[in-house]
C-alpha cells in the first residue's frame, strides 16, 4: 500500500500519489481502477434505468436529460461531418462525454482523498486518447488511403514532418493533458484549501466543489468536441451518420 493511503487516513490529500498494488512487476493504481469501475457502473446503471423507464406518454427527467445530450452530440457530429461521420461516432461521443463527466464529478464526493477522480490520473486519459486516435487513423486510412496521405502532405509536402508530429504526438498529448491537467489541478486546490483553519474550511471547500463540478463538465465537453473535430478533418465522402 502506498504512502497516499496512510496520509489519506490522516485526513490529508496528496494529488499524484496513488494506492498501488504490484502485479507481475507492474504497479497498478488501484484507486484509479476502482474509481473508473465506479464511474462505468454509474453510466451503465443510469442507461439501463433510463431504458427500462422509457414511457411514451410522460418521459422522466432522466430520459429528457439523455435525449437532450444525445441530440446535442448528434448535432455536433452532423455540423462537423454532415453525412460523413463513421458509424458509431455519435454513440462513442455520447458515451465519452457521460463517462468523463461522471469521472470528473467523483471529485465532489467526500471520499476524494481515498478515490480521487480517475481522470486526475494520466494513465486513464492517455488510454482514452489512444483509443480515439487509433480509431481516427484506422477509419481515415480505410476510408481513403490516398486522401489520408494527401492530408499529411497539405498544404506543402515539405511540411509533412510537422503534420506527422502534430497528428501522432501533439494532438494526442494536448487532448490528454488538457483533461488531466485541469482535473489534477482540482486535487491540488483541495490540498491547499485543507491548510485553512477547520472553522472556516467548510466554506471555501464547498465553493470549490461546486466550481470543480463546473470545470469537470467543461472538460468533458471539450474532450468530446475535440474528438468530433479531429474526425471532421478527414471527412470528405458523403456517408450516413449512425
Amino acid at each position: 500500500m502506498s504512502t497516499a493511503v496512510v496520509l489519506a487516513a490522516e485526513g490529508e490529500i496528496n494529488p499524484g500519489e496513488h494506492w498501488t498494488v504490484e502485479v507481475a512487476g507492474i504497479a497498478l493504481n488501484m484507486d484509479t481502477i476502482l474509481a473508473t469501475v465506479i464511474a462505468m457502473a454509474i453510466v451503465l446503471g443510469l442507461g439501463f434505468y433510463m431504458v427500462n423507464g422509457v414511457t411514451r406518454g410522460k418521459p422522466t427527467k432522466l430520459q429528457l436529460a439523455f435525449e437532450a445530450l444525445t441530440s446535442w452530440v448528434r448535432g455536433q457530429v452532423r455540423d462537423g461531418l454532415g453525412l460523413q461521420a463513421p458509424t458509431g461516432l455519435i454513440a462513442f461521443a455520447f458515451t465519452t462525454f457521460a463517462f468523463i463527466l461522471i469521472c470528473n464529478w467523483l471529485a465532489a464526493l467526500p471520499s476524494e482523498h481515498v478515490l480521487p477522480p480517475p481522470t486526475a490520473d494520466v494513465n486513464l486519459v492517455y488510454a482514452m486518447t489512444i483509443v480515439v486516435f487509433i480509431w481516427l487513423n484506422v477509419w481515415a486510412i480505410r476510408k481513403s488511403p490516398r486522401r489520408y496521405v494527401k492530408h499529411i502532405a497539405e498544404p506543402y509536402a515539405f511540411l509533412a514532418p510537422i503534420e506527422i508530429i502534430t497528428l501522432y504526438f501533439s494532438r494526442p498529448l494536448s487532448l490528454a493533458l488538457r483533461l488531466f491537467g485541469n482535473i489534477f489541478a482540482g486535487g491540488i486546490m483541495v490540498s491547499v484549501i485543507a491548510l485553512l483553519p477547520v472553522y472556516i474550511l467548510w466554506l471555501p471547500n464547498a465553493g470549490w466543489k461546486l466550481f470543480d463540478m463546473f470545470i469537470g463538465g467543461i472538460q468533458a465537453l471539450i474532450f468530446t468536441l475535440l474528438t468530433i473535430i479531429y474526425f471532421s478533418d478527414y471527412a470528405h465522402d458523403e456517408e450516413h451518420a449512425h
